[in-house]
C-alpha cells in the first residue's frame, strides 16, 4: 500500500510579519493533488498541524476544507504536536469515520488503525501517538507493578519508552495471532541524531529536549516505518538501510514550507512510501511548491544596488549592510532594491569601537556623551545640524523639568 507522510504544517504561521496562509492553502491544493495522482492510500500527518494551540477562524476552515477534499480520496490520520491543543485537535475525534482519524489521547497510542489497502488484499497498523509532554503525559502512562503504578521518569526519552512498551505488547499479540501485517509509528519528538532548525519550538525538561531513536525503533519488535514529525528541515535519522536490513526506516517529513532563514537551503517535501508484508519498500520525497525563494545579501550600500544582486531582487531576503557608517535613508532604499526584504540590519564590516569606554556620571556633559553615542551607532560624529538639534533637544527636556 502507498502511504504519503507529511507533518509540521504550522497552519496560521507568518515569517517575519508576512501572511503565509494563501502558500499554506498552496500547499493543501499540491497534497491533494499528489494523493490523486499518486492513488496513495493514506495520509499521515505527524504533529504540529496548526501554529497555535487556539489557531484563528480562518485557519480552521482552510484545514476543514482540506481534510473533506483528502477524505473524498483517501484515509487520513492526524496527532497533534507541542504546537497543537490535543484537546481541541481531537475535538468530537470518537465521532469520525473510517476516513478521517484523529489521534489526539494517550490512551489510544497502543490502539492502532487498521488501515487496508485499495487493493483490498494488503493493509499496515498505524500506532499514532501524539505528543507526549513529559509533564502532562507521564502520570497517564503509569504501569502497573503488582497493583503499585511506577510512574515514568520526567524526560522525554522515559514517556516515549512506557508508549512503546504500550505498542510492541499489542503488536506482539497480533503478529502472534496472525500473518505478518506492516507496521508504522507516528510519533512528534526530537530524535538524537536530528538536524534541528530556527524555527521549532524548544521542548527541553530537565535540560533535555531529545529521545535515543533505539526507544522508539529498538527491541525485536521494531515497527516498519517511524514516520517523525517535530524538525523542519526533511531528513532521515539513523543508519542507512542496505535491502532491508539494519533496523526499520525513521524519517522527517520536514516542514512543506520554509518558516526560518535557516531553512533556506532546505529542499520541501513530503514521503511518498510503499508498504508490503516484508517491510518499506521504494520511498520517493515529493517536492513541495515553493512560494518565494529565501536569501541572505550582504554588501556595502552601492554593492547591494548594484546589477551583482539582480537574481535576488524579488527573494524573500536577509539583508546585512555593511558600510562603515551608516548609509542615509538606509531601509527605504533596500526596500526598494528588495521590495520583498523580511530583515534588514546595519553591520558594519569593521566594528566600530568609538574609542575607550568611559562612565557616563553626573559630571560628563549630556550633550558629550549624545555625540559619542552617535558616533558609536554611525560611525560618524554628528554634524554641526545634527548637534544643534541634540542640543535644543537637552535645553528643552531641562526647561520641562524646571517648569513641573
Amino acid at each position: 500500500m502507498r502511504i504519503l507522510h507529511t507533518s509540521d504544517w504550522h497552519l496560521g504561521r507568518t515569517l517575519h510579519g508576512v501572511d503565509l496562509v494563501e502558500h499554506q492553502a498552496a500547499f493543501l491544493d499540491h497534497l491533494v493533488e499528489v494523493v490523486r495522482q499518486e492513488r496513495v492510500d493514506a495520509v499521515l500527518v505527524a504533529g504540529d498541524v496548526y501554529d497555535r494551540a487556539i489557531p484563528p477562524v480562518a485557519v480552521v476552515d482552510l484545514l476543514t476544507q482540506a481534510l473533506l477534499r483528502l477524505t473524498e480520496l483517501t484515509r487520513v490520520v492526524l496527532t497533534p504536536g507541542n504546537h497543537d491543543s490535543a484537546t481541541r485537535l481531537g475535538f468530537a475525534a470518537p465521532l469520525f469515520r473510517e476516513r478521517l482519524a484523529v489521534r489526539a489521547r494517550v490512551e489510544d497510542l497502543a490502539r492502532p488503525l487498521e488501515l487496508p489497502a485499495a487493493d483490498g488484499e494488503s493493509s499496515a497498523l498505524v500506532y499514532a501517538l501524539p505528543y507526549l509532554d513529559p509533564d502532562t503525559t507521564r502520570h497517564r502512562l503509569a504501569e502497573d507493578d503488582d497493583g503499585a503504578p511506577v510512574v515514568p521518569a520526567r524526560s522525554h526519552e522515559a514517556v516515549a519508552a512506557a508508549a512503546m512498551r504500550r505498542v510492541r505488547v499489542d503488536l506482539a499479540a497480533r503478529r502472534a495471532a496472525g500473518a505478518r501485517v506492516p507496521a508504522v509509528v507516528m510519533a512528534h519528538a526530537f530524535v538524537v541524531g536530528g538536524r534541528a532548525s530556527e524555527s521549532e519550538r524548544d521542548i527541553r525538561v530537565g535540560g533535555v529536549d531529545a529521545v535515543p531513536l533505539d526507544v522508539l525503533t529498538g527491541g525485536d519488535l521494531a515497527p516498519d516505518y517511524l514516520a517523525l514529525g517535530h524538525l523542519h528541515g526533511p531528513q532521515r535519522v539513523g543508519p542507512e538501510r542496505a535491502d532491508g536490513a539494519g533496523g526499520p526506516l525513521a524519517r522527517y517529513s520536514g516542514s512543506p514550507l520554509a518558516y526560518s532563514f535557516s531553512e533556506r537551503h532546505h529542499t520541501k517535501s513530503s514521503v511518498l512510501l510503499e508498504l508490503a508484508a516484508d517491510g518499506v519498500g521504494n520511498v520517493e520525497l515529493v517536492p513541495t511548491p515553493r512560494p518565494r525563494r529565501l536569501s541572505e545579501a550582504s554588501g556595502s550600500l552601492d554593492e547591494l544596488l548594484s546589477p551583482a544582486f539582480d537574481s535576488q531582487a524579488q527573494d524573500w531576503v536577509r539583508v546585512a549592510v555593511t558600510d562603515t557608517a551608516r548609509p542615509r535613508d538606509l531601509y527605504a532604499r533596500v526596500r526598494a532594491r528588495f521590495p520583498h526584504a523580511l530583515v534588514v540590519q546595519h553591520r558594519p564590516a569593521v566594528p566600530l569601537t568609538g574609542g575607550p569606554v568611559r562612565a557616563v556620571t553626573t559630571a560628563r556633559d549630556p550633550l558629550e556623551v549624545a555625540a559619542e553615542f552617535v558616533h558609536e551607532v554611525t560611525g560618524e560624529a554628528p554634524t554641526t545640524a545634527e548637534t544643534a538639534v541634540l542640543r535644543a533637544a537637552y535645553e528643552a527636556a531641562l526647561a520641562a523639568e524646571r517648569s513641573a
